[in-house]
């Protein structure tokens, strides 16, 4: 199989491609503009996950959206791990590849959760360097995602979206943004959502995250397991206005639906995209 060219990514909505779904994508592919896909779920020596990724990106630009380098940890990058992803970039040219402003390994053990950083001057010195470092190794830009957290560091003076703004000014990175997390923070610390999305520099902003929540008490838990809530969507129909219309990824990794009401949730914020560019005509 010829591999393909590189695919840009349009101002459109996309899904998570999960292997739950493999057999029905490919014998019936969904009208959908692109696919997301965790790069960590293809680093095995061949087999049936690899060919049939090869078999999708013949039909769909794709995203990569990582787990596993754990940017702000203070144990070394795992240049292993950063190889083993720029293989499989230099292979199937994804128009994407993201990771999360997130630490999950100490001592080189790994937590199953992606755990927040305190926004500090040297915390930021950090991660830039590290993001730095993952740049040069795989010759391209990367995508970085605000987390949520159920948790604030006593020291940790700089607002998240000023953190993420001057990384961004620093190493020339992008941003994945997603809504449903600058919610869930929102409801669960008691803060503005547009007083982040307002430090956000717009130019950076190259794709943009939608999920479900679910509601513990008090407490918002960023669950991926269920629709996106109407708060989200009102909140998405926003940045899209204020941004401007960019690639929109449905995530859903637990308690996974049929297929046909990923797709719908897909074309739901297809609607919203397309209002933003009916009022800028």
């Amino acid at each position: 199989m010829s591999r393909p060219h590189p695919a840009p990514i349009p101002a459109q909505a996309g899904i998570g491609l999960r292997s739950h779904h493999f057999r029905e994508i490919l014998d019936s592919p969904p009208p959908v503009a692109w696919m997301e896909t965790h790069p960590e779920n293809y680093f095995g020596q061949g087999g049936a996950p690899l060919r049939i990724l090869e078999r999708i990106r013949t039909q769909y630009p794709l995203s990569f959206h990582g787990v596993g380098l754990s940017l702000g940890s203070t144990d070394p990058l795992d240049h292993a791990h950063l190889h083993k992803l720029k293989a499989l970039i230099d292979r199937f040219e994804p128009a994407f590849v993201s990771e999360h402003l997130s630490w999950c390994s100490v001592g080189g053990r790994f937590f199953n959760d992606l755990l927040p950083l305190p926004y500090t001057e040297e915390s930021l010195d950090h991660v830039c360097a590290r993001i730095d470092e993952v740049q040069t190794v795989l010759k391209r830009s990367l995508l970085v995602e605000n987390i949520t957290r159920y948790l604030t560091w006593r020291e940790s003076p700089l607002p998240e979206g000023v953190f993420m703004a001057e990384m961004v000014k620093r190493t020339g990175c992008g941003i994945a943004l997603d809504l449903n997390n600058v919610y869930v923070n929102a409801v669960n610390f008691g803060l503005d959502p547009l007083v982040f999305l307002d430090a956000i520099p717009a130019e950076a902003v190259q794709e943009i995250h939608l999920a479900g929540f679910e509601r513990f008490g008090r407490w918002l838990i960023d669950t991926h397991g269920r629709t996106v809530y109407p708060e989200v969507w009102s909140l998405y129909a926003w940045a899209i206005h204020h941004f401007g219309p960019r690639p929109t990824l449905i995530e859903w990794d637990t308690n996974l639906p049929a297929l046909p009401l990923l797709v719908a949730q897909a074309a739901q914020a297809d609607a919203v995209l397309g209002g933003c560019h009916a009022d800028a005509v």
